[in-house]
């Protein structure tokens, strides 16, 4: 598949919808395990089929799935507040998402179409912003709103709170750290309301109900970067989130754009850190405009073979020998490795080792890492 309307070809019944939800939402299943089990069994429904028998060659007796009364009851629930589940491939999924390692498979989304607009930029910063700190993130959101970009953040306090305020007109989308029906920071109630009122929106991949956990931020920085076409950073310090959006941003290959800061201020210490690593200094949306001209509407390759339609019966991957099983775990330590070169180490079809990390992986023996890295969970 190549062109900008491939990810308006799929459309999810309600019965496969409930399935992805099932299988998401089951025991050790992130998004890089979900699409491994699609690839290897054809459709969520024999995913499920097949997660009790993958954990139980991985090593583990018993395992949770997730009960079709506990989807319908989440499905049920976004129906009541207004919001949908979107899949990855459907038109409301932000189609910048869809190419970095590992997309959700399903997004909660409240409010408008804005999510799926090809033109979008992230603002992210210090949530203790000076006042020249939030009027340039209002500056640069309200003219890049101007030509016709939306504005992804995170709804924090701070910087993100006046990118979105500037941009509410435009289009602005706010990323939930939690379910999108937990609101934090609890004071930015009428701010959300207000972007939904114009015609904004919120995601979360999180499930409804789930509060903000300290390491569910850097899962919303990745979605920030992830949807837009690049990021800027406005007042970063040196250990700050929006530093950890940066490094998102640059493994997704998304432009990187740093406001210069005084040097006497600690908040700017970030920002003009990311400026001596490369990053683009800009103090106005024209520099962004330039450095992004003719990538405006980029048209992006989309590779990720969601389902397989067809009449073949469901059978399990075949189970790999025990003894290339027991010749990855020895490979494998607390220090994350590289697939690739644990696949060169085995000298095994790369197949069969993916097979393996499945099973593995299913049974909390392994745990997967940013850049294609796995280690073994001591």
């Amino acid at each position: 598949m190549s062109g900008p309307a491939d990810h308006k070809t799929l459309r999810l019944s309600e019965a496969q919808r409930l399935a992805w939800l099932r299988l998401i939402r089951s025991e050790n299943i992130g998004p890089a395990t979900f699409f491994e089990l699609l690839n290897h069994t054809g459709s969520a429904d024999r995913a499920l089929e097949f997660l009790p028998e993958l954990s139980r060659r991985g090593g583990r007796k018993t395992y949770r799935i997730c009960p079709m009364e506990d989807a319908e009851v989440e499905l049920a629930a976004h129906e009541r507040k207004g919001a949908r589940l979107v899949a990855l491939g459907e038109a409301d999924y932000p189609p910048h998402l869809r190419h970095i390692d590992g997309p959700p498979p399903l997004l909660s989304v409240l409010g408008g179409p804005a999510p799926a607009a090809s033109k979008t930029l992230g603002i992210v910063g210090a949530r203790n912003a000076s006042l020249s700190g939030r009027k340039l993130a209002g500056m640069f959101a309200r003219d890049l709103g101007a030509e016709g970009f939306v504005i992804f953040s995170g709804l924090a306090r701070g910087i993100d709170a006046a990118a979105h305020e500037a941009a509410i007109a435009t289009g602005t989308v706010a990323v939930f750290a939690g379910g999108i029906d937990v609101l934090y920071p609890p004071e930015h109630g009428r701010l959300l309301a207000a972007i939904l009122e114009a015609g904004g929106a919120a995601i979360s991949e999180m499930p409804l109900g789930q509060k903000p956990r300290g390491r569910d931020f850097p899962r919303r920085n990745r979605l920030i970067s992830g949807a837009s076409l690049g990021v800027v950073v406005i007042e970063a310090a040196r250990a700050s989130g929006s530093l950890h959006t940066a490094r998102y941003a640059l493994e997704q290959n998304r432009e990187i754009f740093a406001v210069p800061g005084s040097p006497l201020d600690p908040r700017s210490e970030g920002a003009n850190g990311l400026i001596r690593q490369g990053a683009m200094l800009v103090t106005s949306a024209a520099d962004v405009l330039e450095s992004l001209s003719g990538r405006l509407e980029p048209v992006l390759p989309f590779q990720q073979k969601l389902l397989e339609e067809g009449n073949a019966s469901p059978s399990p991957p075949a189970e790999p020998d025990d003894r290339l099983r027991r010749k990855v775990l020895s490979a494998l330590g607390p220090a994350p490795v590289d697939l690739d070169e644990l696949i060169r180490f085995t000298d095994a079809d790369a197949r069969e080792i993916h097979v393996i990390l499945l099973e593995l992986e299913l049974a909390g023996r392994i745990e997967r890492h940013r850049g294609n890295k796995i280690s073994q969970l001591m």
